[in-house]
């Protein structure tokens, strides 16, 4: 499966999961799919604006806008149904962000810039479609407060830039990289790992001895 097509499995999980999220906040249908697009559209956007590579994805490509749309018309009609599958949908959300990581580093780098900022614009691509959600929806975003996702989208966009800088194959290149941040997310999922939390009051009752 190329990665357009990744890509495109990738915006449609997403949209799922912010068409989800603004369920959960009661939105109208104008909500949810504004939530949707954004959510499976705005990794990308962010990632272009910031560096000033244009057009945007989703002016390239209108059709990506169809796509998320559907997606959030999708999940409120059978919304009853997906509680069932959410994992599925937690192993998707992985390939989802590997596929964004690599597209993300791969423009970048096409575009010129040094790997330092096409990592870090992997990495956005990455991550910025859940926080904008998770911002909208006044929220945290998950992102800074329990999962292993943003560490996961960075290290995945320096393993492509240094394979890239040994002269591996473009195509092999990929599929290392895919692979490796795909298989530490999904194992990040299944086992529970999250990263370590600053509890700043319990910080400050423990100096001061209070239970």
């Amino acid at each position: 499966m190329s990665l357009h097509y990744l890509f495109i499995l990738g915006i449609c999980v997403e949209a799922i999961t912010g068409a989800i999220a603004a369920g959960r906040k009661k939105m109208d249908f104008f909500g949810v799919i504004i939530i949707a697009c954004i959510t499976g559209l705005g990794g990308g956007t962010v990632r272009d604006t910031l560096f000033n590579t244009h057009p945007l994805t989703w002016v390239s490509h209108p059709e990506y806008l169809i796509y998320t749309s559907i997606c959030a018309f999708f999940t409120i009609i059978f919304a009853h149904h997906l509680t069932r599958i959410m994992k599925v949908f937690l192993v998707l959300d992985a390939l989802g962000l590997a596929t964004f990581v690599v597209i993300g580093t791969q423009s970048l780098l096409s575009a010129g810039f040094p790997s330092s900022v096409a990592v870090i614009g992997g990495m956005l691509t990455g991550i910025c479609g859940g926080m904008l959600r998770d911002i909208l929806c006044n929220d945290v975003p998950l992102v800074l407060r329990r999962e292993i996702y943003a560490l996961v989208a960075l290290a995945g966009g320096v393993l492509y830039v240094t394979l890239e800088r040994y002269n591996v194959s473009h195509e092999v290149d990929v599929i290392i990289s895919l692979s490796c941040i795909f298989f530490i997310r999904v194992f990040a999922i299944f086992f529970h790992i999250e990263m370590p939390k600053f509890d700043y009051a319990k910080s400050v009752n423990k100096r001061k001895n209070i239970p």
